[in-house]
C-alpha cells in the first residue's frame, strides 16, 4: 500500500503545526493507490462531509477507451491564513490536486472502510458490492452517524444500460401506533425536549418547537422509531447490482467488529455525548457502546469491538435480509419492544419493503442534475437550482454579496414549498411535475428584491404550473456508479439498542409534523419526511459526477453550491468541495416550524472573507460569525 502526501514534508508539517496551535483539523489529503479519502471540515463548528466522483470522457466503458474518474472526499472550510499552503497549481484554497484512476473509486469518511471498499473492488465486485462493504464497516466504525438501525438512499448509474436508478429505503411508523395514541403519548411527555438542548443540533438538527407547533415527537426514545431500511436497501441493491455474495461483502466489518478497530478523534468526540442523551433508556447502550459497561466510551486511539453487531452482520450475510425481518432479528426486536414499551412489532418488519424509483432531474445550464424524488428533500435542491439559473452568477462573482444574497433568497422560496409539500407520496399527492418546471420557477424567482431580505415567505402553488448521515459514492471498472447515503438522523440515533443485536435504532420518526392539516402528519405505516439525500449529475447522456453532501437541511444547500462552484463558477471538482459554504437556518420545515422573524440567519465558513458578507449584505441579512 502506497500512502503519498501531496505536500513537501516541511510545509506539511508547517501546516500541521499551525492547526495544532489554533485548534483547526489536520485535513491533508491521503491516497491509497488509485484511490484516496479525507476526513474534516467544520461549517460554523459543525462537521460535514463531501463527496464526489467526476467522470469525463466519451466512453464510460472501463475496458477500452478509459475515462479518467476524478474522485473528492470531504472538503470545506479554508485554512487559517498562515497555514494556507501556497499552491503552483490550482486555487490556494484546495486541499489538493483531483485524484484520477481509471479502474475504479471509493470515497468515504473513514479510511479503512474505504479501503476496504477498494479490496471489494479488487476482488471483482461491482460498485454496489463497494458500498456496501464500506457501509457496513462504517456502521460499526463511525456508529454516531450510521448503521443498519437506519434508513438509506442511493442513485445507481448502470453503464451496461447507460440508465440511474434510485432506491427509497426509509422505513415507516409502527402500524401498532395510531395518531391518536401517538399525541396521547406526547402529550404524558407535557413538555417535549428542545433539540437546542442537544448536542446533536450541533450536527444538522432541526431547530426547536415553533410557532404553531403544540406537539413535538422527541428525538430519544421508543416514539421516534420507525422501521430501519438500511438492511432490505442492501439486498435489492445486491440482488439487482451485486456480483459476489452479500456474506463476502459484510465479511470485512464482521472481522473488524470481532477484533476491533481504533476510533478516530472527531468519531470519539461524539461518541462521548451518548451516555448523558440516553441515559435511562432501556436496552443495551451502555453494555454496547461504552468500554467498561458504565460511561467510559472509546477516546481517540481506543481499539473499539462489537461482537453483538458482528453475529448480526454475518446471519444477514449468511440467510440474507429476511433474517432481520422476518427471521431471528425480528423476533428479538419484537420481544424487546413489546417488554419495554416499544411499538414496532414484527409484522411491521415482514411488511417492510423498499421502493424503486426513476431519479428526478432539471437542466441547469447544460447538466442535468438528478435527485430522489419525496418523501426526501431532494428536489429543492433542483428547485433552488431553477430559480438560479435566472441569473448570471459567474457574472455577480463567486461569494460576492450579490451571489451570497440571491441564492439565500432562492433557498428561502423553496423551503416555504419544502415545509408544505414534501412528504410521503403514498399519503399525499406531490404536485412533482409543476414545482421542477421552469415556469414555477420564474414565477418564483420575480420574489427576490436585490436589495431586502425575505422575513416571511408562502409557499407557491405550483400546480397552477402542470399540463429531505455518512455519504459515499463508488465506481468501478465496468463504469457502474453508486451515490449513495445512510444515516440514523440524529447522531446515534434513538438511543434503543436491542441487547445482543449491535445497533441503535435510528429517530428518523421524529420529523413528522403533529399537525392534522400537514402533508407531513403522522400516521401509522407511513415514511416520515427525510432530509438525506445523494446526487448525480449527467452531461451529454454520459455520468459526470456522483456527489453528496451531509448535515440534515444543509443538504440542498450544499448540493446546489458544489454544482454551481463547478458549472458557474469553473472550479474543478476538488476545489467545488474546498471552497467555504454558507447555510441558511431558522426557516419553514415539514415539522411545523414557521420562518423567526428575522428573517432566519446565515452561517458562514471562515473561507468567505466576513467583510465581504457583513458588508451591505449584513444589513439585509442576520450573519453568525464563522467559528474561530
Amino acid at each position: 500500500m502506497i500512502i503519498f502526501f501531496e505536500m513537501p514534508s516541511e510545509a506539511y508539517q508547517k501546516r500541521k503545526n499551525a492547526n495544532a496551535e489554533q485548534n483547526q483539523p489536520d485535513r491533508s489529503l491521503v491516497i491509497v493507490g488509485d484511490f484516496h479519502w479525507q476526513r474534516e471540515s467544520n461549517i460554523a463548528g459543525r462537521p460535514k462531509f463531501k463527496c464526489a466522483l467526476h467522470v469525463d470522457g466519451v466512453n464510460f466503458r472501463m475496458r477500452g477507451i478509459q475515462p479518467l474518474v476524478f474522485a473528492l472526499l470531504t472538503v470545506g472550510s479554508a485554512l487559517p491564513l498562515d497555514a494556507q499552503i501556497d499552491r503552483i497549481t490550482g486555487t490556494n484554497f484546495a486541499t489538493r490536486s483531483e485524484v484520477l484512476a481509471t479502474h475504479g473509486m471509493v470515497c468515504t469518511s473513514v479510511p479503512a472502510a474505504t479501503e476496504i471498499g477498494v479490496e471489494i473492488l479488487k476482488r471483482g465486485g461491482s460498485a454496489v458490492d463497494a458500498a456496501i462493504a464500506a457501509n457496513a464497516t462504517l456502521g460499526l466504525m463511525e456508529p454516531v452517524s450510521n448503521g443498519i438501525g437506519g434508513d438509506l438512499f442511493a442513485i445507481v448509474y448502470s453503464a451496461k444500460e447507460n440508465k440511474l436508478y434510485g432506491i427509497n429505503g426509509s422505513g415507516r411508523s409502527p402500524l401498532g401506533l395510531t395518531y391518536d395514541q401517538m399525541k396521547a403519548e406526547l402529550e404524558k411527555l407535557q413538555k417535549p425536549p428542545s433539540p437546542q438542548s442537544s448536542p446533536w443540533q450541533r450536527r444538522g438538527g432541526r431547530e426547536a418547537p415553533g410557532e404553531g407547533r403544540s406537539l413535538t415527537i422527541p428525538p430519544t426514545g421508543m416514539l421516534p422509531i420507525s422501521v430501519p431500511g438500511c438492511v432490505d436497501a442492501w439486498a435489492e441493491l445486491h440482488k439487482k447490482f451485486g456480483k459476489l455474495k452479500l456474506s463476502d461483502d459484510l465479511a470485512p466489518a464482521v472481522r473488524y467488529a470481532e477484533e476491533g478497530f481504533p476510533v478516530t478523534d472527531l468519531i470519539a468526540y461524539y461518541w462521548a455525548l451518548g451516555p448523558r442523551l440516553y441515559k435511562g433508556l432501556p436496552g443495551a447502550f451502555v453494555a454496547t457502546y461504552t468500554l467498561d459497561g458504565k460511561e467510559r466510551t472509546p477516546g481517540k486511539g481506543d481499539i473499539f469491538k462489537n461482537p453483538d453487531l458482528a453475529r448480526t452482520l454475518r446471519l444477514i450475510g449468511e440467510k440474507g435480509r429476511d433474517a432481520f425481518y422476518k427471521g431471528e432479528i425480528a423476533d428479538k426486536i419484537d420481544a424487546f419492544m413489546r417488554a419495554n414499551g416499544g411499538f414496532l412489532r414484527k409484522t411491521d418488519f415482514e411488511k417492510h419493503t423498499s421502493t424503486w424509483l426513476e431519479p428526478v432531474s432539471v437542466n441547469y445550464r447544460g447538466y442535468e442534475v438528478f435527485e430522489l424524488p419525496p418523501n426526501g428533500q431532494g428536489i429543492a435542491a433542483l428547485q433552488m437550482l431553477n430559480i438560479l439559473e435566472g441569473f448570471d452568477l459567474r457574472a455577480m462573482g463567486r461569494n460576492s454579496p450579490e451571489t451570497l444574497h440571491t441564492m439565500i433568497e432562492a433557498k428561502k422560496i423553496v423551503w416555504a414549498d419544502r415545509a408544505k409539500f414534501y412528504a410521503d407520496p403514498a399519503f399525499t399527492k406531490i404536485p412533482l411535475a409543476g414545482l421542477l418546471s421552469k415556469g414555477y420557477a420564474a414565477e418564483r424567482r420575480k420574489l427576490i428584491d436585490p436589495n431586502r431580505a425575505a422575513k416571511q415567505v408562502e409557499a407557491g402553488n405550483p400546480a397552477l404550473n402542470q399540463g429531505d448521515t455518512i455519504y459515499l459514492c463508488t465506481a468501478d471498472d465496468e463504469g457502474n456508479m453508486v451515490s449513495l447515503i445512510q444515516s440514523n438522523y440524529r447522531g446515534m440515533g434513538s438511543g434503543i439498542v436491542v441487547p445482543g443485536l449491535g445497533f441503535m435504532f435510528h429517530d428518523r420518526g421524529e420529523l413528522f409534523s403533529m399537525d392534522p392539516q400537514h402533508a407531513n402528519v403522522y400516521a401509522p405505516g407511513k415514511r416520515p419526511f427525510h432530509t438525506i439525500i445523494p446526487g448525480f449529475v449527467m452531461k451529454d447522456g454520459k455520468p459526470w459526477e456522483a456527489f453528496g453532501v451531509m448535515g440534515g437541511g444543509m443538504q440542498p444547500q450544499g448540493h446546489v453550491q458544489v454544482v454551481t462552484n463547478q458549472i458557474d463558477f469553473g472550479l474543478n471538482v476538488q476545489e467545488a468541495g474546498d471552497a467555504s459554504r454558507w447555510q441558511h437556518e431558522g426557516d419553514n420545515e415539514p415539522t411545523g416550524e414557521k420562518m423567526n422573524a428575522s428573517g432566519g440567519y446565515v452561517e458562514v465558513e471562515s473561507g468567505i472573507p466576513y467583510e465581504r458578507a457583513s458588508g451591505r449584505i449584513f444589513r439585509i441579512h442576520v450573519f453568525i460569525r464563522p467559528h474561530q
